[in-house]
């Protein structure tokens, strides 16, 4: 792996201030590949941002519910997510849990209905109309992610997906309303962004609440 990601690292007597000089240009390399791609993605999207944010606050404040799922690194990510709407660093907290926190439940779906269910069965004993759903996928070909976005269409949940590469089927599935595609080819970088596409997103959601709240007010 460390050949692969860092091929000078395998040179025969490398000069120990070379080798640094060499590591520290590849981590310059990366932090300016993956800001690039943010930026660009962020801009891209930020129409689309926008309108997905502002749908999410009219659902939270009419009593909806965040719910978020995804498999390895997503899965983290998604328990991030999940965790930043419900405990904000500043803002509303909005209602959110992750469907990949319980091992219990995960593990008890995955042996008695298989894996490709263990989200979208949570889903129908969880959620209502006027709920969302965000689910993470670096592919955008997760099976289960797919089959809990079917289910969470046919139960009026607002649905949201985070997706690389060109967007896999999530990009071009009817039941993923709104999808954020990272155009990269490096499952890193795609997951860099993401995470900030999330920020984003929630930051705009916070706005849109502030807003409705001042009016109220």
């Amino acid at each position: 792996m460390s050949e692969f990601l860092y091929p000078f690292l395998e040179r025969d007597a490398v000069a120990a201030a070379t080798l640094l000089d060499d590591l520290a240009a590849s981590a310059r390399s990366k932090a300016a590949d993956s800001d690039m791609l943010r930026s660009n993605t962020l801009d891209r999207q930020r129409t689309q941002l926008e309108a997905v944010a502002a749908a999410m606050a009219d659902r939270f404040g009419r009593g909806g519910r965040l719910f978020t799922f995804g498999n390895g690194g997503s899965s983290t990510d998604a328990a991030s997510i999940a965790a930043l709407f419900s405990s904000p660093p500043w803002g509303n907290p909005c209602p959110a849990r992750t469907l990949a926190g319980d091992s219990a439940v995960l593990t008890a779906l995955g042996n008695d209905v298989g894996f490709d269910l263990v989200f979208s069965r949570q889903l129908i004993a969880c959620a209502k109309a006027g709920d969302i759903a965000i689910g993470i996928s670096t592919s955008g070909n997760s099976r289960n992610l797919l089959a809990a976005f079917r289910e969470a269409t046919a139960r009026d949940v607002l649905t949201i997906g985070l997706a690389g590469y060109d967007g896999g089927h999530m990009g071009h599935a009817d039941e993923v309303e709104h999808c954020f595609v990272v155009s990269s080819e490096s499952v890193h970088r795609i997951q860099e962004v993401q995470g900030a596409l999330a920020f984003a997103l929630w930051s705009a959601v916070q706005e849109c609440l502030a807003v409705v709240g001042g009016q109220r007010g």
